[in-house]
């Protein structure tokens, strides 16, 4: 089902919660899709069947959010909350594919959460683009709403290719160079 003008149905739900986000990233919400719709065709998933709930927040929010379900009572770049347990068993496997939704019943696959102020500091920090770095954040976000971690080295080496492929093809660079313009990590 497309958006009834040919375009496809959005994956992406966008609340802008801190309003400082329409000046650092205008276009917010074409990045966001761009950015969700890259996890899923990295991970071969049809981005048409499934929604993803993203909170572009601050810092405050975040710390908030963090302590609530981490335990950890300060601001973080992402988080993610699945809708899902698709991790796998084994460390580096490929993690489970999500209930099968349809365009026209789309599944939800979890929240995501991105704070502002963390992201321009982590981005100003790296001397990397703004946009580019809420991309690599958003993706990485949605990549954990599919079951993809990094907790272990296997895991992290699964997840951070599927990243590095993404970005690299849309014109980003690798996140996890050894290079003085490597982003910075994300949790």
């Amino acid at each position: 089902m497309s958006a009834g003008d040919g375009a496809p149905r959005r994956l992406v739900d966008l609340v802008i919660e801190e309003e400082g986000w329409l000046d650092a990233v205008p276009d917010i919400e074409a990045l966001a899709e761009r950015a969700a719709r890259m996890a899923l065709d990295g991970a071969g998933i049809a981005a048409d069947c499934y929604e993803i709930a993203l909170l572009a927040c601050n810092d405050d929010r975040i710390a908030a959010l963090n302590a609530d379900f981490r335990g950890k009572p300060k601001p973080t770049n992402v988080l993610s909350w699945p809708a899902f347990d698709l991790a796998p068993g084994t460390a580096g496997a490929t993690p489970a594919a999500p209930p099968a939704g349809r365009p026209d019943a789309p599944v939800a696959l979890g929240d995501v959460a991105i704070a502002l102020q963390t992201m321009r500091r982590e981005a100003e920090d790296a001397s990397i683009p703004l946009k580019d770095h809420a991309i690599h954040l958003i993706l990485h976000g949605c990549l954990h709403l599919l079951g993809f971690d990094h907790e272990s080295e296997q895991d992290a080496a699964l997840m951070e290719g599927i990243e590095r492929r993404q970005l690299v093809a849309a014109g980003i660079a690798d996140p996890y160079s050894e290079g003085d313009a490597a982003q910075p990590p994300v949790s």
